[in-house]
């Protein structure tokens, strides 16, 4: 069968398993994955094979490029202790407390001979890494919290280049290559680091050259440039592809949508963007799902049972762990959460392309192969299906009060209303059209605030929460402006050294108590009780 034809039939089956995932209310890549599981098993058709260069020169750059895009830096920012931690020496602690389970496991079942730590580090390498898509897209249908859905999505976009390091460096030590702990760390930052500077650089050129144009195509090629330029720059000079992608999309989405883009193309860029994420994605699990082979994986069930159970044990500990320490910080987590973070560690395509990378004969290839193929396809549906119900059950969503949606309709509704107030008043200033039609507009629009306004006076009648929200949002940006004005008054010489550095350390206690009223916030709503209603 033809390549183009192949892939014609993919993007058919992805459709018909969007319509059919929608109708039955169950993970889009969920769905995906197991309708392509059935197409391999029925031999449907012969698809295109889930390569290294495929994943690399088309799949990856576009999914990391769209995650890393839609992240908001302050929010990120915000978390960065939780992320970091959780991204990279989380990453390694997990791959080593998952090769110390699994060695022994594996040798006592007496079904593999010589399978020893270093095989089973080489396989914790290749699995590490998270691939959260599966469960993105639910906490948003479900209204989990914002902060969580920050901290799944941000440790998936940084430990992605963690996993990939760490395999290079295990594989190297596994084929005889020399290995120093001080040359692992000087490697790593290397690779890292520059790959940050590649992103940087580059994402820098796309939003300076996106702020001097004004056309919505030539906006969206240079988003396109800086997507795929960034990982074949860094890939190309040996450096991580995978950072230098992550910061050239949340350079892309912070600045350059907000300084360079006009409101027509951005509605232009997001939508592509959206569009080529739902097409990538579409490609990749089925192609999971197509690549898999079901004899092969049932005849090792026994390896692939206890390396599933070794990675979620390994990433328990390191949730959990990490979580107690973070409860020292300002960023601390209920550990509710923690339930979730490790749950949500679904495995991908990255560490399907990484063991399929391996030497054809390296020790035991073709079981970590069956092994990593397996524990991808258990994570996806195994914790893929359960997500809702485990989040259900620990009261973290699902259980929003009968406004919330009314009440985030209304919000998203008055604030498109007062930017298009707010544009109406910069054509009148700058004299673009003339003034009968922009009072005309003006009114309907005022009409259209009067409504939407009232409709929210008498749905935070309803719940104490909503004002509670509104509060700290306030409270937040009035501090960020004290901050900023202080900043300000150093650099005119208004205040000393002392003063400011005394004066940004109250406001930043101020911020993290807010920050921590804000996560509070994010807790299930209880509706109000009725005026007049009584307890018993």
């Amino acid at each position: 069968m033809h390549f183009e034809l192949a892939f014609v039939l993919i993007f058919a089956v992805a459709t018909a398993v969007a319509i059919a995932a929608r109708y039955f209310k169950i993970p889009y890549t969920v769905a995906l994955v197991v309708a392509g599981l059935t197409l391999g098993a029925v031999r449907a058709f012969e698809p295109p094979h889930l390569t290294k260069e495929l994943l690399f020169a088309i799949i990856l750059p576009g999914l990391l490029f769209e995650a890393a895009f839609h992240v908001e830096f302050r929010k990120f920012w915000k978390n960065k202790l939780a992320i970091h931690s959780m991204a990279i020496p989380g990453v390694a602690a997990s791959a080593g407390l998952t090769a110390l389970i699994l060695s022994p496991w594996v040798e006592g079942m007496n079904a593999v001979e010589g399978f020893g730590l270093i095989p089973a580090l080489v396989f914790a390498a290749v699995i590490v890494s998270t691939d959260p898509i599966a469960v993105v897209g639910l906490f948003k249908s479900l209204g989990a919290p914002k902060r969580l859905l920050i901290l799944v999505e941000g440790e998936s976009l940084l430990n992605d280049g963690t996993a990939v390091v760490l395999f290079t460096l295990v594989v190297a030590v596994a084929t005889g290559g020399n290995f120093t702990l001080g040359g692992a760390a000087f490697n790593f930052v290397k690779v890292v680091g520059m790959g940050m500077l590649v992103g940087s650089l580059v994402g820098y050129i796309a939003a300076r050259v996106i702020q001097r144009v004004d056309d919505a195509m030539v906006e969206i090629t240079c988003t396109v440039i800086a997507a795929y330029g960034s990982f074949v720059i860094a890939e190309n000079f040996h450096y991580s592809g995978v950072i230098a992608t992550v910061v050239a999309g949340m350079l892309c989405g912070n600045w350059a949508t907000h300084e360079g883009m006009s409101p027509t193309t951005r509605v232009a860029v997001e939508s592509f963007w959206e569009y080529w994420s739902f097409a990538l994605n579409s490609v990749v699990f089925l192609l999971i799902g197509m690549e898999v082979q079901l004899g092969s994986l049932l005849a090792s069930w026994k390896p692939i049972l206890a390396a599933y159970v070794a990675v979620l044990v390994g990433r328990a500990v390191v949730v959990y762990g990490m979580s107690a320490l973070l409860r020292l910080t300002s960023e601390r987590l209920p550990w509710s959460w923690s339930a979730v973070l490790t749950w949500s560690g679904l495995r991908g395509a990255i560490s399907m392309v990484l063991v399929l990378s391996l030497p054809p004969d390296f020790p035991h290839r073709e079981l970590l192969v069956n092994m990593t193929f397996g524990v991808v396809v258990l994570s996806i549906i195994i914790q893929g299906l359960s997500m809702a119900p485990l989040l259900r059950k620990l009261g973290i969503t699902g259980l929003k009060d009968a406004y919330q949606e009314q009440y985030e309709l209304a919000r998203g509704r008055l604030g498109a209303i007062h930017a298009a107030l707010a544009a109406l008043e910069g054509m009148r200033r700058s004299r673009e059209i003339p003034g009968d039609v922009l009072t005309q507009l003006e009114k309907d629009y005022q009409e259209k605030e009067s409504v939407t306004e009232k409709e929210l006076t008498e749905l935070k009648q309803q719940s104490m929460r909503f004002h509670e929200e509104e509060h700290q949002e306030a409270v937040r940006r009035m501090l960020i402006v004290e901050k900023e004005a202080l900043l300000k008054s150093y650099q005119s010489a208004t205040i000393g050294k002392e003063a400011f550095e005394r004066l940004t350390a109250e406001l930043d206690e101020r911020i993290a108590k807010a920050d921590a009223a804000e996560s509070h916030t994010s807790a299930p709503v209880v509706p109000a009780s009725p005026a007049g209603a009584t307890g018993t």
